[in-house]
């Protein structure tokens, strides 16, 4: 990563209310401006968590705090079932209703927000950042990022989660490893091939869904996360009108 996680601006909290009048907790990671950073510095990127683990995971932090130090605002939070402490998460309408109220929170506090928001998540919560975007193609939304979209559950291929996709009609970027069950590059190929404007694939070679290496090698994790984090920069610098 850019710098560690220690030398970069603690995260800020916001209070996200619903409109069923419970609220969740969302984290703000202000965006490092220096010289490296000014292209990618005037955009907002929305994470949502994965389903099984949170906003304040190891892997939902350290993305944070990485795009962060790259000039990108990053805004993370918890779905209302995390933050409530459940383990199930809510059907699609509840979790869409959470990510919409993310998003109209985070425009009204986050100047970037105003000029370039982007939104997506780890496995689940990117899946439900799609659907979102797809079901509101005026919903001020400049791009995609995708963390592992979970396409099938694993050893279910023909149950496939795209039906949604061609009405996003906006930019996107499918981060994938080549070992992920929830759907590999290949079987996401001919998928995305019909999709406009093309979305942008990056692969993880020999990654698993949260893009980890089969064999324990720090050196070359932190090569494999590096190389996402710049992927995801580049994509929204070169996304931004």
């Amino acid at each position: 990563m850019p710098k560690s996680a220690t030398t970069l601006p603690n995260p800020s909290e916001l209070t996200v209310r619903l409109e069923t009048g419970a609220a969740t907790t969302a984290l703000v990671y202000p965006g490092v401006r220096h010289a490296a950073a000014t292209d990618a510095a005037a955009a907002t990127l929305i994470l949502g968590h994965g389903a099984g683990a949170g906003q304040r995971s190891a892997f939902m932090v350290d993305f944070a705090h990485a795009l962060s130090a790259q000039g990108l605002d990053v805004v993370t939070f918890n779905f209302l079932y995390t933050e409530q402490g459940r383990k199930i998460p809510d059907r699609a309408p509840a979790l869409e209703a959470c990510y919409r109220a993310v998003i109209e929170v985070a425009r009204g506090t986050i100047e970037t927000a105003q000029r370039a928001l982007f939104i997506g998540g780890k496995s689940m919560g990117g899946r439900i950042a799609t659907q979102v975007a797809a079901a509101d193609p005026q919903l001020p939304v400049t791009g995609l990022v995708l963390l592992g979209y979970p396409l099938h559950p694993p050893g279910r291929p023909t149950e496939r989660r795209d039906k949604h996709l061609p009405a996003i009609a906006r930019p996107m970027l499918f981060v994938q490893g080549t070992r992920d069950a929830f759907g590999t590059p290949d079987e996401l190929t001919p998928i995305l091939g019909t999709l406009r404007p093309a979305p942008v694939v990056y692969v993880v070679a020999q990654g698993d869904h949260s893009f980890k290496l089969s064999r324990k090698d720090p050196a070359a994790q932190a090569a494999i996360y590096a190389g996402v984090q710049r992927a995801i920069v580049e994509f929204i610098r070169a996304s931004i009108p």
